[in-house]
Parts: structure tokens; C-alpha cells; sequence
């Protein structure tokens, strides 16, 4: 079974990470996205971030209608601070029989060549790459890797940032968020 790794903080989870997960999950070789829900890195400062239970659980009302996302709390777990190439390296010993994929924006993979044993993990895995607005192509040193498959998602200028900014400022952001997403954090009063 092959498993794409979508990692981030989802604070919260909103369309523009499902039209991406989903996209890629229905048009590439992949069977299932994991939606990998990083936690709080307890040497930076915790800000406006959910704590990690909340933002799983909103990932879990997000994907619980759609057969090929999955919530998954692998970082919960590993001690803190975590690198992806530790936890491509727990899951592939916890799920022998699976083969994991990183997903990731085309602006990620410009700094990709930064990331702890980088090599390590193109030697290892397959990395897909979703489009992102820029002014022009995003040049990479990793242009034409046989290990990175260049995905032609639909862009999504969406961020969590922005959707949090708009609560606090009181302003109706409910089409930009999963419906069991939304009245979770309306009920919990999030971002207010």
C-alpha cells in the first residue's frame, strides 16, 4: 500500500488542504494521504497553535467522510524536536508492507536541500510536489529527480494564518472550512 505524508500544524485544517490531499490521493499512484498533524515544538513559542489533541481532532472531522485521507498522530509520540527523516524511518518500522511518500509544496522543495539527511530521504522515498503561486517557476537543484513527481493539483492560495486572522476579526470564514470542522470550532470558540 502506498501512503503520501502530508505533514503540517492544520490550525486549523481548512478546504485548501482537502482539495490538495484529495486531489493527489484520486490522480497519482498513491492509495491513501495521511494527514500527519505535527505537534507543538516546545522550544518555540506556542502563539495562536491549538493544542495537539484539538487540531487532530479537527483533522479527524475534516477526513472522516473521505475513505483515502486519514488523520495520523505518528509525531505525537517522537520526541521533540522531530525531523521527518526520524519519523519516515518509525513508520517504515511500524508499517513494513506500506511505502511512504512525503507530499509537499513547490515552495518546501526549494529548501528541501536544508532538511536533516534530505538524501537519506530521496534515496528512500518518492516526494510529491503540489504547485504554489510565485512569480516565476520555482527553480530547484532537485529539477528532474527521478524520486520527485511533480503533481498538477489545483493552487490554493488558502492559509490558516489568514482563517485565523479572519475569526479574530470577526468575519464569516465558514465556506473555507469542512462543515464538522467548522461547528467544532465554533462550539470550542477557537481563534476568537
Amino acid at each position: 500500500m502506498k501512503i503520501g505524508l502530508y505533514f503540517g500544524s492544520f490550525n486549523p485544517i481548512h478546504i485548501g488542504h482537502m482539495v490538495i490531499a484529495n486531489h493527489i490521493a484520486e490522480h497519482s499512484n498513491l492509495d491513501e494521504v495521511w494527514f500527519v498533524v505535527t505537534p507543538h515544538n516546545p522550544f518555540k513559542e506556542k502563539k495562536t497553535l491549538l493544542d495537539n489533541h484539538h487540531r487532530l481532532e479537527m483533522v479527524y472531522l475534516a477526513t472522516k467522510d473521505y475513505q483515502k485521507l486519514q488523520p495520523c498522530n505518528i509525531e505525537f509520540n517522537l520526541p521533540q524536536p522531530n525531523y521527518t527523516v526520524d519519523t519516515l524511518v518509525y513508520l517504515q518500522e511500524k508499517y513494513p508492507n506500506k511505502e511512504f511518500s512525503l507530499i509537499m509544496g513547490e515552495d518546501n522543495l526549494k529548501s528541501f536541500h536544508k532538511w536533516k539527511n534530505y538524501d537519506v530521504i530521496l534515496e528512500n522515498h518518492f516526494v510529491y510536489v503540489y504547485p504554489r503561486i510565485s512569480e516565476n517557476k520555482i527553480e530547484t537543484r532537485f529539477d528532474g529527480h527521478k524520486k520527485i513527481i511533480h503533481i498538477d493539483a489545483p493552487i490554493m492560495q488558502l492559509s490558516s494564518s489568514f482563517i485565523r486572522k479572519s475569526i479574530a476579526a470577526n468575519k464569516n470564514i465558514q465556506p473555507m472550512i469542512p462543515e464538522h470542522v467548522w461547528k467544532y470550532m465554533d462550539d470550542m470558540n477557537f481563534y476568537r
